[in-house]
């Protein structure tokens, strides 16, 4: 029989992250399907995977980067398990994703204590198990039973009466993990009435099973899981072949509506600052999870209002890589007795926004947003799953930015060929993006609607008011660095050194040609009276034309302008 490491090493680490990614693929599409509660978007195999994919990337970085040192020796156990760590946090999906990173970290936290150590063993990985368990249960808001939370304690607690190595301890938290798993069908009553087994659990199962293999050279057999382990009901029919990943933080009983949108993002803050925004966060909606730790965290949360809770993110510390995804009225937070996974919604819009601010806006109108930050623009990669989690039959792209065009057109390109219908529309700036949204219509024919929002886009001119950071040529000359700069439809039109006066003349150029409608978003270090001053003077020259006021956040410029 062949045999892996009887101790874990860096190796085994990455062999694990390895064999783990491979389980989650084979499992995804059933996991998924097993997905129905609290929101039954079909996500949860998906999300587990993409969150190994990043710890896995992450691992294999740090052998590259050991490689190039040009040493023969692995690195060490605890810069593998840590690179996992991170890697999970960084990259966590969802609410199962997001707890998987912290089982990680909490395994990281073990394993690394010592820093100069090689390898554990099996007492090593049995205090790992606990630890893991410990603090993800500790990073949810509610804790419920009958979750991935229950199985991974279940985990831990068998491993603590395993002797041996390592590949005993795994092979005893698989096992203690099977059954756990499929006592969670009685252990809530909507996993009951579906049938089947919580899908969180389903893949931390798998995980494990890659642990064994990892060790022992073996997979596993294979525990019957999902709908096809549970007895028929009582009439001799079989029970539903839909299934739950159980909120493991949230209070709704079954058949309540749950929050509109889900939050998620990074957060840089520290620790006294994030025990605040938990409990606002608690307050605000549920399936509340923030993990991580050391200055960075992930937060996941939803709600109702998701510019409040980008708002709490902001006061908290500097949030970024934040995803909006607006629940269509298909989706179930509190799943009902036989009721299916959700049908795709039949139209969705997705857009990109360059501040948070602007990203709650954009989800209250309900799009689903890929924030840009200032020299972080996304791949098209990061667009293809914005699409995915609108889960819409047609959906509208948004791109707001003309650097992004060609970005925008690759990934609405690769979202046809998943049977997505995608129209494209060229905005050039969030502005743009906010006068499409405004005239977007979902009753109509699609056609029409991507015709009504493209000439709502078309008309309307854009601006941006921002600090030169260093001396270049432009079409109104020579600018020095730390001048302000008022471009017009991309192009420096104004050369000035105060905020306020290039933009008065920015505005009064763009209103020369005419307007009915004058849009500001100002960046979170622009100060209320610019646009105080800005409105005065619209309401002094052009009475017939409107002024509506937002706050953008951290978006790179001071402010942006739209007249339309």
């Amino acid at each position: 029989m062949p045999q892996g490491p009887q101790t874990f090493d860096a190796l085994a680490v990455r062999t694990w992250c390895g064999l783990a990614l491979e389980a989650l693929g084979r499992a995804r599409e059933e996991i998924d399907a097993i997905n129905v509660y609290p929101v039954a978007d079909g996500d949860t195999g998906t999300n587990l995977y993409l969150t190994v994919e990043s710890a896995a990337a992450a691992v294999e970085a740090v052998f590259a980067g050991h490689a190039m040192a040009a040493t023969s020796a692995p690195p060490p156990l605890a810069d593998a398990v840590r690179a996992m760590a991170h890697g999970a946090l960084i990259g966590a999906r969802g609410n199962s994703g997001t707890i998987l990173a912290q089982l990680l970290r909490g395994m990281a936290q073990v394993l690394a204590a010592d820093g100069e150590s090689a390898h554990t063993d099996g007492p090593g990985l049995r205090l790992a198990l606990r630890h893991a368990a410990e603090s993800a249960r500790q990073a949810v808001a509610h804790p419920v039973e009958g979750t991935v939370l229950t199985v991974a304690t279940a985990a831990a607690e068998a491993a603590a009466g395993a002797e041996g190595d390592c590949g005993s301890v795994a092979r005893a938290a698989y096992e203690g993990a099977g059954v756990a798993l499929a006592a969670t069908t009685r252990q809530l009553a909507v996993l009951e009435r579906a049938g089947v087994v919580d899908a969180g659990g389903r893949g931390l199962v798998a995980l494990l099973s890659a642990l064994v293999q990892t060790f022992t050279g073996e997979a596993p057999r294979q525990q019957a899981t999902g709908s096809a382990a549970l007895p028929p009901h009582a009439d001799g029919t079989p029970d539903g072949t839909d299934g739950a990943e159980t909120e493991a933080c949230g209070d709704g009983a079954a058949g309540e509506s749950g929050p509109a949108f889900e939050v998620i993002y990074l957060l840089e803050a520290r620790d006294a600052a994030v025990d605040r925004l938990r409990e606002r966060l608690d307050g605000l909606g549920d399936s509340l999870v923030v993990v991580g730790g050391d200055g960075l965290w992930n937060v996941h949360v939803h709600v109702d209002d998701a510019g409040a809770a980008v708002e709490a993110g902001v006061e908290a510390g500097r949030p970024h890589r934040i995803r909006i995804t607006h629940f269509g009225l298909g989706d179930v937070h509190a799943g009902g007795a036989g009721r299916p996974p959700r049908e795709r919604a039949q139209r969705a819009v997705v857009a990109v926004v360059p501040g948070e601010g602007l990203a709650g806006l954009y989800a209250e109108a309900g799009a689903t947003t890929v924030l840009a930050r200032p020299g972080e623009p996304p791949a098209s990669g990061e667009l293809v799953q914005a699409v995915r989690r609108a889960h819409a039959l047609e959906v509208v792209l948004l791109p707001n930015d003309a650097d992004l065009r060609h970005t925008a057109a690759a990934a609405a390109e690769q979202a046809r060929t998943e049977g997505v219908r995608v129209a494209l529309i060229p905005t050039r700036s969030a502005v743009q993006g906010i006068a499409a949204l405004a005239v977007h219509e979902p009753e109509r024919r699609f056609d029409e609607d991507v015709v009504a929002m493209t000439s709502a886009a078309g008309a309307t001119r854009y601006a941006e008011v921002a600090v030169a950071e260093r001396q270049s040529w432009t079409m109104a000359g020579i600018c020095q660095a730390g001048d302000v700069l008022g471009l017009i439809d991309g192009d420096v039109a104004v050369i000035g050194a105060d905020v306020t006066t290039t933009a008065e003349t920015v505005l009064d150029r763009m209103l020369a040609a005419g307007g009915e409608m004058v849009t500001l978003v100002l960046g979170d270090e622009t100060p209320d009276a610019v646009a105080t001053r800005l409105e005065a003077r619209v309401r002094e020259a052009h009475l017939a034309v409107d002024t509506v006021v937002y706050r953008g956040g951290r978006q790179g410029a001071l402010l942006l302008i739209g007249v339309e």
